[in-house]
């Protein structure tokens, strides 16, 4: 038999599936694995026992010969009961620890590419998002629910075969008139099911805005808008209608399937009826004795039981596209192309080098950065200004190595940072991105991230950053949780988010970071606060080397050397004095915003305070 290629796929991922059950844990899929193996053997003993207490009881004997069946019978249903009352959390262990393992090993993959320019490609976002295995439906399903259901579907097996040696053993022409009408049930049942199943997937779309208009209609945060402006009906109208949209054709299916169930009646009903009426004239007529008839009837309804079941298929269906996912992203990220290096840290802070960089954007039509050429001193205060689009924050993930050039290379010390090894490089540089994370952990973890916590170091770099102020007004300090989600959290503005992230910085720097980097670090700040920073930020340039964007000027005019790019390229550097007496775009501009905020033009970009 030739398989198709999709077929051969199904195949390996089945053996994927099982291979995955050792991340189970020796001990709990073993367990689970023996607790399987019982139950589908558990019919079979079951029906031998319920004979033995009916063909002893069926004789003259007293009861002495019908304690020893009757205990084993009991010993047997006991057995049984409590092999189901473990069996559940013994489940919920092994694919607990096989979907932990699973999402760890995606991590890891995702965290492989040195850079994230393949990681930022659409394809792999989406490849990243279901092999992650977070089910929404109920058609989806985890690694370690594939791995169980794939286990259990094989134990079946196990327990049709035992009742089928059981029936052979007393009427083995049964075994071909129940046998072949159970694999027909199940045939049945599970295209049924798999149909259902891809009826409910083509409306996945649908019922995933159905889910997002119905959380809109219960969000905090939408709720003023949505009271102000009256739109309720139209957010749940919308809602419902896709939710509408993507059930009816399962409601018709379900309809369908209904009336389709006759099928499968019959493919239960006249085997069983027929073995039934079989044994029971044999019995009649004195062929058989009704010890045998009892368990033939047992292992006849055992062999339904067996295969009938039909969501172990189900789980393993819903498994499928996120091993798929997973070997696809395993194929794409596992060879980077070149060998990953992290070299020893550097001893002390590096001549930084921009040696004609370009850059272009994956998919994008034009260059962000071109022939880029950019010397920077240690321990210099470089400021880098220009107007939006000009290349200023890419020049700073290039530096940070999350983007390789697409010509030329930048260097430290006249060493290419790739050749270094961008996790080594980045231990020497300390970020602040104009996009920055604000982690709903505590204040103390928002700023050493995982880092060890030296209380005396995090009290000078909170001091530097200003945020000590901040600190003393939260109610556990260092260990309150800064968002309102947790217990005891407080939710903080703009501007004491961006303290935090200074922090967060200075406290590298303080660990041995070299190279300071600040995308925009004052923006949510007023113009007295931004000038206060900028004063300790200068103080720091003494002990590395600061690069600075800002969209102020008149924060950077203290640097040591500014830096106007546009259109890729540097079109003017020197200080501020020199810029201003060159007369050229800094000149310009520097005049327009001093002539603003002579105006009383506050350009923060928000507001707040805490609490």
């Amino acid at each position: 038999m030739i398989l198709t290629d999709e077929q051969r796929e199904r195949l390996r991922i089945r053996r994927q599936l099982l291979g995955l059950l050792r991340d189970g844990g020796t001990f709990a899929t073993a367990l689970y694995g023996l607790i399987q193996v019982a139950q589908g053997v558990m019919p079979a003993l079951t029906a031998l026992a319920t004979a033995a207490v009916v063909g002893a009881a069926d004789g003259d004997s007293g009861t002495t010969r019908v304690l020893a069946p009757l205990v084993l019978l009991a010993t047997t249903l006991i057995v049984a009961q409590v092999l189901s009352a473990i069996q559940f959390p013994t489940m919920l262990v092994v694919q607990g620890r096989i979907d932990l393992a699973h999402r760890e090993r995606v991590a890891r993959l995702a965290s492989r590419s040195e850079t994230i320019t393949v990681l930022e490609q659409p394809a792999v976002q989406d490849l990243i998002a279901t092999a992650s295995a977070e089910p929404t439906t109920w058609i989806e399903k985890t690694p370690g629910q594939g791995a169980t259901g794939q286990l259990l579907l094989l134990v079946r097996y196990i327990g049709l075969v035992t009742s089928g040696l059981v029936l052979a053993r007393f009427s083995w022409w049964l075994v071909p008139v129940l046998v072949v009408p159970a694999f027909g049930y199940r045939v049945l049942a599970l295209r049924q099911w798999l149909n259902h199943f891809q009826i409910w997937a083509r409306g996945i779309e649908h019922h995933r805005r159905y889910q997002y208009w119905s959380k809109l209609a219960f969000a905090p945060a939408e709720g003023k808008e949505i009271r102000v402006f009256g739109i309720d009906d139209w957010i749940s109208g919308t809602g419902q209608e896709h939710g509408l949209t993507h059930m009816r054709p399962v409601w018709a299916d379900d309809y369908r399937a209904a009336r389709a169930k006759w099928m499968q009646s019959v493919l239960v009903f006249c085997p069983l009826l027929l073995a039934f009426l079989a044994v029971g004239i044999q019995t009649e007529h004195g062929r058989t004795s009704l010890a045998t008839e009892t368990v033939v009837l047992t292992a006849s309804w055992a062999v339904f039981q067996a295969v009938g079941y039909t969501f172990d298929s189900v789980a393993v269906q819903g498994a499928m596209p996120v091993m798929r996912a997973y070997n696809e992203l395993t194929a794409g990220l596992a060879d980077t192309g070149r060998p990953q290096v992290d070299g020893p840290p550097l001893t002390s802070t590096p001549t930084l080098a921009f040696d004609r960089v370009g850059f272009r954007y994956p998919g994008a039509d034009r260059d962000i950065l071109t022939g880029l050429e950019l010397e920077i001193a240690p321990g210099e205060l470089l400021a880098l200004v220009g107007m939006n689009g000009a290349g200023k924050s890419t020049l700073t993930k290039l530096l940070a190595g999350l983007y390789e050039p697409t010509t030329g290379a930048i260097r430290a010390d006249g060493r290419d940072i790739a050749e270094i090894g961008y996790a080594g490089w980045r231990r020497e540089l300390a970020v602040v991105f104009q996009d920055f994370v604000r982690y709903p952990l505590s204040a103390r973890e928002n700023v050493a991230l995982g880092a060890p916590a030296d209380q005396d170091a995090l009290d000078a770099a909170a001091r530097e950053a200003g945020f000590l102020e901040v600190l003393e007004r939260l109610p556990k300090g260092w260990d309150t949780p800064l968002s309102k989600e947790r217990e005891g959290g407080v939710d903080l503005s703009g501007g004491q988010w961006q303290q935090v992230v200074l922090t967060r910085a200075i406290y590298a720097i303080e660990r041995g970071a070299k190279i300071l980097v600040l995308d925009e670090p004052t923006a949510h700040l007023d113009v007295r606060t931004e000038f206060e920073v900028f004063e300790r930020l200068t103080r720091l340039a003494r002990e590395a080397t600061v690069i600075l964007i800002s969209h102020r000027l008149s924060t950077v005019r203290q640097a040591d050397r500014i830096v106007l790019l546009e259109d890729g390229r540097i079109a003017e550097s020197g200080s501020h004095d020199e810029l201003m007496s060159h007369g050229g775009r800094y000149a310009a501009m520097f005049a327009i915003q001093a002539e603003r905020f002579q105006s009383g033009y506050d350009d923060r970009i928000e507001e707040g305070e805490l609490l």
